[in-house]
């Protein structure tokens, strides 16, 4: 049975991001029923909050995964994490996955997320590569892959497996070290 990963408060201008909690398991399904969230991303919808509970305790709290909190109002909008990179397993590598309620999108709240765990996964953990995938489709992704400074590596075809079955395409994006120090 793994063990549950603390993770470090990490603050932003408009966001918190913290620990998870089973308390934040309603705040989860919210945005995690969505049909515009979890597909965008490669898992489905939400079934019901004792689905959100059991993603925050077997996966959110062994895995480090922060609650995206708004300041204003304290409402939990997303979750941001880094799992190992199953790429580079021999190297300090992770990658970066998110996800963000629609009624959030568009308000730049997941590059400033993103922004602060690469600085987080640079300057704390060491990391000499942090990479990300996305979906061919998902635009709205890419274009926060992009304005946070990764470089497309290329795509792999049919190289996920989603949900209900189907194989897609993934981009690969990854930041190094030393471009995240040009980028400081």
């Amino acid at each position: 049975m793994a063990k549950n990963i603390k993770v470090p408060k990490l603050e932003t201008e408009r966001l918190i991001l913290r620990q998870w909690s089973r308390k934040d398991a309603a705040a989860l399904f919210d945005y995690a029923r969505d049909p515009d969230v979890g597909p965008n991303a490669g898992w489905k919808p939400h079934a019901d909050i004792a689905e959100s509970r059991l993603i925050i305790r077997e996966l959110f709290r062994k895995n480090m995964t922060w609650a995206i909190e708004e300041k204003a109002g304290g409402a939990v909008i997303g979750s941001i994490g880094l799992e190992p990179d199953k790429y580079r397993p021999e190297i300090e590598s992770r990658e970066m996955g998110y996800s963000l309620a629609k009624s959030r999108w568009k308000r730049g709240y997941m590059t400033e997320a993103a922004e602060r765990v690469i600085r987080y996964a640079f300057d704390e953990l060491n990391l000499t590569v942090l990479m990300i995938r996305t979906g061919e489709a998902n635009l709205r992704s890419r274009r926060v892959i992009e304005k946070c400074g990764f470089t497309y590596e290329g795509t792999l075809r049919r190289a996920y497996r989603l949900y209900d079955g189907a194989l897609r395409e993934v981009r690969c994006y990854s930041m190094l070290r030393e471009e995240y120090d040009k980028l400081r």
